[in-house]
């Protein structure tokens, strides 16, 4: 629960923490993002939301947060990210797929990560930006043997050129309107519902189709 509202308020606890520590916050921002993309064990980490807030601050603050350099940090943290993952996957994941169990990685969400390679083959690693703990998952399961480190470099750039660059830019290009500042809670809560639309259709159309 303090998770949830630390994710609806995160625009709050962003602020706060730009007031009371300044340039400490770009570090902050970059190993959040760097930590929920590149380690499996952080998938509850906030993504989305937290860059449409960072992006609306950079917005509505008199230079607290410079959108050039926040965009600069946050590709870079997303890319290192999932590189880490992906090459982390490649080291240990053959090991992890073959446990009966893991203490340390939730199975389940390896083999939904594995589910959606085998439907969306290279495409995964752009779609799977927009889905929380399968953005968490996807490079690692792609390290354990779907691509080539060159082939998976590619998508990773353009995955986090759309990614961070869409919700970044929507958030300092209309966090600033009033309708939005205003009811800043109620948008995230839409981000929120928007990008587990994806795995909640998957998992009807399954159970449907089963």
């Amino acid at each position: 629960m303090d998770l949830l509202q630390y994710i609806l308020h995160i625009d709050t606890y962003l602020i706060a923490f730009v007031s009371n520590y300044g340039a400490l916050t770009y570090l902050a921002l970059f190993l959040i993002i760097f930590c929920e993309t590149g380690l499996v064990i952080t998938p509850f980490l906030p993504g989305d939301s937290l860059l449409f807030a960072a992006g609306s601050i950079a917005a509505n603050s008199n230079d607290a947060l410079n959108i050039q350099l926040l965009l600069l940090l946050l590709l870079a943290a997303s890319i290192l990210g999932n590189k880490l993952n992906y090459l982390i996957g490649r080291a240990i994941g053959p090991r992890i797929f073959t446990a009966r169990s893991s203490w340390l990685f939730n199975k389940d969400h390896l083999e939904e990560a594995h589910r959606f390679y085998e439907k969306h083959g290279g495409k995964t690693i752009i779609l799977a930006r927009f889905i929380p703990i399968i953005r968490t998952f996807a490079p690692f399961v792609a390290g354990v043997g779907y691509m080539s480190l060159r082939q998976f470099s590619f998508y990773n750039v353009l995955s986090a050129v759309l990614w961070v660059g869409s919700l970044l830019g929507a958030g300092y290009f209309f966090g600033s309107l009033p309708i939005i500042r205003d009811n800043f809670t109620i948008v995230v809560y839409g981000i929120v519902v928007l990008s587990l639309l994806p795995p909640a259709f998957a998992f009807i159309y399954k159970r449907v189709t089963a």
